[in-house]
């Protein structure tokens, strides 16, 4: 039975037997699910005198209808709107509470007030469920299993194995940067002399234009070429950005030559990465490429229970495989949803189940969908890929190459934000109607007719979303 809802109809059909339909249509049909906790069953009626009646005449019909539903007895509670208010304390009613009643401002903060050192409590019980990320707390499953034996086998190597580089590839949220940590931990584990670097592409973009307006790009290259294994996550990020693409190109000769260890993440393999330079390409795949899929019932059954235990939280099996069924892409999901559980049975005292998992999923599935990404970003993500800066793009310079990047800004903010073009005229400095739509027409222009321009742009758009 995949949810409380759905009992109360099964319940309700029965209930049909052996009374009127006027009846039905009076005092069972309108009762509402609240939650399934245990054998006790939480429903809900708008009005004092229906539940008085219910109780009265109607209670062991419903009790047996439940039973014969359900194969066990439940303890049947009927719950009005003012009972919710009554009991907000001591009744686990939390998703109920904010669905049946209108609370006004201030009973709205004395709820806060009441909960407010719960709330701490439970955010140092996240912080202290946190785990190293290592090889022993990574769950190994068949959508993993040889990405794993890889890493396992590059760490052990002393930074100088057969698969080198090894490039990792997968959507976000399967685990690629812990096994990142995880070589990290165990290189370092059995070589601590030696020198183990790890950082993600943006913040090696970051370094390089720092290192060059600096002028420290000696101290920059000592950094990561003298690594006896470089882990560097999110490598797509350096398509579109020559100069980044030209540094990265010498400091992975320079390492390979000598037989030091590279490993490389992407959300995608080397050939799908349009504007990634063909030698770097070629390089990346000169050693071994495993991917990581979605994790399989299993695998992501084991995820949710090594999460339960660390948080000190038990979720029974059957909640376990329904949360395993609806979240199958992403392992911050899955983790997600156990603490989303947690916060629930600590704060309003719902224990695990159907219900609680129902309500747990449809918010994390909303936290989840794509932000609105601001303009901040996009500008900061085309002035990287331009070798400007976006002080530039939003000044008005007129030099080929400001002026290029600042119309593909205007057509990827208009793409990836749909903001209206006065307003993103104002983004960029009062720009008029005319300018913005010449912008945009250019640009739409270009990618009808330069395919180098339009491999840049997709890359950028797909970068500044997936960031």
């Amino acid at each position: 039975m995949d949810s409380f809802s759905q009992v109360l109809n099964l319940v309700k059909e029965n209930c049909k037997e052996n009374i009127s339909d006027v009846a039905y249509d009076c005092w069972i049909k309108p009762i509402e699910p609240l939650d399934l906790i245990d054998d006790n069953a939480f429903i809900y009626v708008s009005a004092p005198f229906h539940k008085n009646l219910l109780e009265k005449q109607y209670l062991t019909k419903l009790q047996e209808s439940f039973k014969k539903v359900l194969g066990f007895d439940v303890n049947i509670i009927i719950q009005t709107e003012e009972d919710i208010k009554k009991e907000l304390d001591d009744v686990p009613l939390f998703e109920a509470v904010h669905k049946l009643v209108s609370l006004d401002d201030e009973e709205i903060e004395n709820y806060k007030n009441q909960h407010s050192q719960k709330q701490d409590e439970i955010e140092k019980t996240f912080t202290d469920a946190t785990y190293d990320y290592t090889f022993d707390t990574f769950i190994v499953g068949s959508s993993n299993n040889f990405a794993y034996a890889a890493c396992k086998a590059v760490a052990s190597q002393n930074g100088s194995g057969s698969y080198n580089p090894l490039f990792i590839h997968g959507p976000s949220g399967l685990g690629k940067t812990h096994l990142l940590c995880a070589i990290k931990h165990e290189f370092l584990k059995n070589n601590p002399t030696k020198n183990a670097v790890y950082v993600n592409s943006e913040t090696f973009t970051n370094e390089l234009i720092t290192a060059l307006r600096n002028q420290t790009i000696q101290d920059f290259r000592n950094k990561y070429r003298k690594a006896d294994i470089l882990l560097i996550d999110d490598i797509q990020f350096v398509a579109g950005k020559e100069s980044t693409q030209e540094e990265f190109f010498h400091t992975f000769n320079e390492l390979h030559q000598v037989g030091k260890q590279i490993v490389l993440t992407s959300d995608r393999p080397p050939k799908d990465i349009k504007t990634l330079e063909d030698r770097l390409k070629t390089r990346f795949e000169w050693g071994l490429l495993t991917d990581i899929s979605q994790p399989d019932f299993e695998t992501r059954i084991a995820i949710i229970k090594r999460k339960a235990e660390l948080l000190n939280i038990n979720i029974p099996d059957y909640v376990a495989q329904f949360i395993a069924h609806r979240l199958k892409s992403n392992i911050r999901q899955l983790e997600g949803a156990v603490k989303k559980i947690k916060a629930y049975k600590y704060l309003a005292g719902s224990n695990p189940s159907i219900s609680v998992a129902q309500t747990v999923i449809k918010e994390i599935l909303t936290d989840n969908q794509p932000t609105s990404v601001t303009v901040n970003k996009i500008i900061e993500e085309v002035a990287e890929t331009y070798g400007v800066t976006p002080e530039d793009i939003r000044s008005r310079k007129r030099s080929s190459g400001i002026s290029m990047a600042r119309q593909v800004a205007i057509y990827v903010v208009r793409e990836v934000t749909q903001m209206s073009q006065s307003s993103i005229g104002e983004e960029f400095g009062g720009k008029d109607h005319a300018t913005i739509v010449y912008s945009l027409q250019k640009v739409e222009k270009l990618l009808q007719t330069d395919s180098h321009t339009k491999a840049v742009v997709d890359d950028i758009i797909k970068n500044v979303r997936d960031k």
